[in-house]
């Protein structure tokens, strides 16, 4: 049984939605940080499932993802400073990053992968990645429950997240556009080690963070340490990739 044969989707089982899913999907890149790869992904298969039955297209999936994201990025910004504001704003984060990834894994189960939807995907990411670091200077701003010096740090971050996933997308894009001999071969098996060594550049880990931003004193410490491991991380990255992109020129 095929998608494009089904008549009602509403009709099929979800245990073999599910089973199309996983077949359909392409295995993990390498660099693939843990939640990204270990949790995130299999909730967006089960989402993607659940909005195949209900005849949804990838691109409503994405609207979706983008109203979760942007109301619990809103929420930051304009609710009340305590726990509450913040379990709630990272239960819509990590909702809206798991139907990020169920658009995906729902269009390549119907065959409807298209340029536009990878550009709407790439534009809405582009937005709400430093969009949630923003988030948290405002929040932070107005409850007063950090010192001054600590406003700092998601400006940096919000600066560092952008560059991380502009460089990672453009990166992508140029290997793709410039292929090499020897690039068909099979794609190195994503390690597990690996996944856990690049936790801190996590946006899902991010949207779990958030879940405590209402405790400034434990939230403020974790905050600047996955700046940190970010900040490095690109650091170290941003070398390797340069001298990948001269070696594709040559």
């Amino acid at each position: 049984m095929t998608p494009s044969s089904l008549v009602d989707r509403r009709d099929v089982p979800l245990r073999p939605v599910l089973q199309l899913l996983r077949a359909a999907q392409k295995p993990p890149t390498p660099g693939t940080p843990a939640w990204s790869r270990f949790v995130n992904r299999p909730l967006g298969r089960v989402l993607a499932a659940v909005a195949f039955k209900a005849g949804m297209s990838p691109t409503q999936v994405t609207a979706l993802s983008a109203v979760f994201s942007f109301s619990a990025i809103a929420g930051l910004v304009l609710g009340p400073a305590g726990p509450a504001t913040g379990i709630l704003s990272a239960a819509g984060l990590i909702i809206g990053y798991a139907l990020d990834s169920a658009d995906g894994q729902l269009a390549r189960l119907t065959a409807t992968s298209s340029p536009a939807g990878e550009w709407l995907d790439h534009v809405l990411d582009s937005a709400k990645v430093p969009a949630v670091h923003l988030a948290i200077l405002v929040a932070w701003f107005r409850s007063g429950e950090v010192s001054t010096g600590w406003l700092a740090v998601p400006v940096v971050f919000a600066l560092v997240a952008s560059v991380h996933f502009f460089a990672t997308i453009l990166t992508d894009q140029l290997r793709r556009a410039h292929p090499r001999p020897g690039e068909d071969a099979p794609p190195r098996r994503a390690g597990v080690v690996r996944a856990l060594a690049v936790v801190p550049t996590d946006y899902g880990l991010l949207c779990v963070a958030v879940a405590v931003s209402g405790w400034p004193a434990f939230f403020a410490p974790a905050y600047l340490l996955l700046l940190v491991g970010t900040s490095g991380y690109v650091l170290l990255a941003l070398p390797r990739w340069f001298r990948d992109m001269t070696r594709l020129s040559r």
